[in-house]
């Protein structure tokens, strides 16, 4: 019997989260920490389909693809043709995993998909969205609006989004909170696969995932940063996949340059960005792709890629230590510039 997250986490309590964390081997996020054992070398199953490959999304079966294609970058294109042609192009290349959010550009990312996907492309495509509400109307409504924009009748993947303050489980577990919403939805046949997101610090993704447990619920995938400075400072890969590999949840990488601000510190290039986060358990490594050399560049990644070595992965980390320190340039960990919600609570419900 696999243990239960109970037996990871003791307590759902900040300093009790913590310390059950250390106590099932999961390292601290300390600059200079090495990863734990749990998080290297334990990629998914993966194939390879022409030049893209493709992993295993947990325990769902799904094969997606090893690069994803981040919702929020594709609506920053001024032109919309230019965005669906970026999207249509992606997916002519095998990328098959799309991000999106009812949030993103005032909804502007999940219409330009929508008409994207037209043609025969929904099809071809393992399409994911997220919705912010924290309440069941708020939450049901997101949805609606979300696959109305979408032009489809379901998603493959539904998250909760902005999982970002201790008491967000609390609000999407309580009666009358989001997950009935999203359980609703599912039995409707409107998603398939339900799961969360968060950028802020992995406790919160544990306390996330211990109220889950709580209400006898398992998510399907988590999505989360991953990155080459991480592992220094409140460290998701550290202290959430392990848990998320021991309980056979799909991993979702995001912010693998940080929206290009961890680039900015001179000490990485791009492709090894995405190889490191490549190298980890992720499922599905999702990147910004606002130009057609951006989806090359993410191909070229895929292409070029061999898991690095522990060896390859700790010189990749002792080179990003000091630009790491106290997160700097992982600001989305550190200010509330990526806090949609912050800005708009009203999105909560």
């Amino acid at each position: 019997m696999r243990p239960t997250r109970r037996e990871l986490l003791q307590t759902t309590a900040l300093l009790g989260v913590a310390g059950a964390a250390m106590a099932a081997g999961i390292g601290t996020g300390e600059a200079g920490t090495g990863p734990a054992p749990a998080a290297q070398g334990l990629t998914p199953p993966t194939v390879k389909r022409g030049d893209m490959l493709y992993r295993t999304l947990g325990r769902t079966g799904e094969q997606v693809s090893l690069v994803g294609l981040g919702g929020h970058h594709i609506g920053r294109p001024p032109d919309e043709a230019e965005g669906i042609g970026i999207i249509r192009h992606a997916i002519d290349h095998g990328i098959t995993f799309m991000d999106n959010c009812w949030d993103y550009h005032d909804g502007g990312s999940e219409l330009r998909m929508g008409k994207a996907l037209r043609d025969g492309y929904r099809a071809k495509v393992f399409l994911m969205t997220k919705i912010d509400g924290r309440t069941r109307e708020a939450a049901a409504r997101q949805i609606d609006e979300s696959l109305r924009r979408l032009q489809t009748d379901h998603v493959d993947l539904m998250q909760h989004h902005e999982i970002i303050r201790l008491e967000d489980p609390d609000r999407v577990f309580a009666p009358g909170g989001a997950q009935e919403a999203m359980l609703e939805a599912r039995q409707a046949g409107k998603i398939r696969f339900i799961g969360f997101t968060g950028h802020k610090d992995p406790l919160v993704h544990l306390r996330m995932l211990e109220t889950a447990q709580q209400h006898g619920f398992h998510f399907d995938a988590v999505q989360m940063p991953l990155n080459v400075m991480d592992g220094h400072f409140r460290s998701f890969e550290q202290q959430v996949v392990p848990v998320l590999v021991r309980e056979q949840i799909g991993v979702l990488g995001m912010k693998s340059m940080g929206d290009g601000i961890i680039l900015g510190s001179g000490v990485v290039s791009p492709i090894e960005c995405l190889h490191y986060a490549m190298s980890l358990p992720t499922s599905v490594v999702i990147t910004g792709m606002e130009r057609t050399d951006r989806v090359d560049q993410a191909l070229q990644a895929v292409r070029t890629f061999t898991p690095l070595a522990a060896q390859q992965m700790a010189a990749l980390r002792a080179r990003t230590e000091t630009a790491a320190a106290g997160g700097r340039y992982e600001l989305f960990k550190t200010s509330a510039r990526f806090d949609g919600t912050a800005r708009h609570p009203e999105w909560l419900g």
